[in-house]
C-alpha cells in the first residue's frame, strides 16, 4: 500500500522511527550526565572549524548562551578547557582543549566504541561495519548540510 506522497508505508514507518530512535541513543549514553556535557563540549571545540568561542558552542548546540557558559566554565574548571587570547582578533577569547580534555576526549571514544560493541555483539561484523559507514556518512552530510543552510 501506497501512502499520501507515494512512498512505501513499510518505509514511512521505518524512516518515522530515525527521530525518536536518536532521542533514545541520546538518554542512554554510556557516560553520566556531567560526562555527556563534557563530551557534547569537546567535541564541539575540538570540531570547530574557526576559533570556537562560547557563543559558537552555543549556536553549534542549540542552546541559550547562559547554558553555554555554564557548561564551557565547568570544562575549565575542571582542566579540560582553556580560554585563550584570539589569533585573529586579541579582543576575542577562544576555546583551547588541553591535554587533559584531549585525554578524557579518548576515553569518551573508547567508552563509546566498547558500548557500541557490547550493544551490537550478537550482530554480524558485516552489519557492525555498515552500520558504523552508514553512520559515520550521515554525521558527515548532516555538517554539510548545516554548513549550506547556515550560509543560504
Amino acid at each position: 500500500m501506497r501512502s499520501k506522497n507515494g512512498s512505501n508505508k513499510d518505509a514511512d514507518t521505518l524512516l518515522d522511527g530515525i527521530g525518536p530512535a536518536f532521542s533514545r541513543l541520546r538518554r542512554h549514553a554510556p557516560t553520566g550526565r556531567k560526562d555527556f556535557s563534557r563530551n557534547l563540549i569537546l567535541n564541539v571545540v575540538a570540531d570547530g572549524t574557526a576559533e570556537m568561542t562560547v557563543g559558537a558552542v552555543a549556536e553549534e548546540l542549540k542552546v541559550d548562551p547562559s547554558v553555554a557558559s555554564r557548561m564551557v566554565s565547568d570544562c575549565i574548571e575542571q582542566g579540560l578547557l582553556l580560554r585563550a587570547a584570539s589569533q585573529t582578533d586579541g579582543r576575542r577569547t577562544v576555546l583551547e582543549i588541553t591535554p587533559e580534555g584531549q585525554a578524557l576526549r579518548d576515553e569518551f571514544a573508547r567508552q563509546q566504541r566498547e558500548a557500541f560493541e557490547r550493544i551490537t555483539a550478537d550482530w554480524e561484523q558485516t552489519e557492525r561495519l555498515q552500520f558504523a559507514r552508514l553512520l559515520l556518512k550521515y554525521t558527515e552530510a548532516s555538517t554539510a548540510y548545516r554548513k549550506r543552510e547556515a550560509t543560504s
